[in-house]
């Protein structure tokens, strides 16, 4: 079985067309999205309306991250990203919001072979594979992993930085990111999974996209437009 995941679109729709036609290419017999599908600004409404065209025509299966949760909440005083947070639900269908809170932390597929989610098994706010600037070891990934059944891979996203890791009969994966990268690439991330049972093996996909044109977008319509530019041009997240 061939498993296509990407995730961390952050309402950028110039790098998701991007991967979107890349994973095409490619022919997998399923698809998975990670989350934090629209917290963005390089045309999030546009991100939303493709994504959920790839849920209509090839079935995506969907977690939620930890800014679709944001997305949920009611907005009060003391919301962080709050001004993020009110540009985003005025350019967004009304229903973008709460459909994105509402997704499942996680999901299985290939017989509960093979688990997503977008932080760790049971929140979308842990960091499976990251302690702070570092990589975790392998006892505390162990203990954030919690109940995982029969699983022989674990898919995640959450952190934007590619890794795999081998813990005994268990690789556990992070995907990557579509959007907002961490390292000074603004290449576009996602990987495809290819296997069955026990045996799996891990591709790494990296894919070029306009991504001057993805700035230019949000310079001229984004809140904190030019942050957002710098990043995307930048490939390099800043807080």
């Amino acid at each position: 079985m061939r498993i296509a995941v990407f995730g961390d679109v952050h309402g950028n729709r110039f790098a998701l067309d991007a991967v979107v036609q890349d994973i095409e290419h490619h022919q997998p017999d399923a698809w998975v999205n990670l989350g934090d599908q629209l917290f963005g600004g390089a045309d999030p409404a546009g991100a939303w309306a493709l994504q959920q065209a790839l849920k209509a025509r090839h079935g995506v299966l969907e977690v939620r991250g930890n800014t679709d949760e944001r997305l949920g909440e009611e907005l009060t005083a003391t919301t962080a990203k709050r001004s993020m947070l009110e540009w985003l639900h005025g350019v967004l269908p009304e229903r973008a919001g709460a459909y994105v809170a509402a997704l499942p932390t996680s999901v299985t597929l290939a017989d509960g072979m093979v688990l997503a989610a977008h932080g760790s098994p049971d929140s979308a706010w842990t960091y499976l594979l990251r302690d702070g600037d570092s990589w975790a070891g392998d006892d505390a990934v162990r203990e954030r992993l919690g109940d995982i059944g029969q699983a022989r891979v674990i898919v995640v996203g959450h952190s934007h930085l590619e890794h795999v890791r081998q813990l005994g009969p268990l690789t556990v994966v992070n995907a990557g990111a579509v959007s907002r990268q961490k390292d000074g690439s603004p290449l576009a991330r996602w990987v495809l999974l290819d296997g069955g049972g026990d045996a799996w093996s891990v591709t790494f996909q990296r894919v070029a996209y306009d991504a001057e044109a993805a700035a230019r977008w949000a310079q001229e319509h984004a809140y904190h437009g030019s942050k957002e530019a710098a990043q995307l041009r930048e490939g390099q997240v800043t807080e």
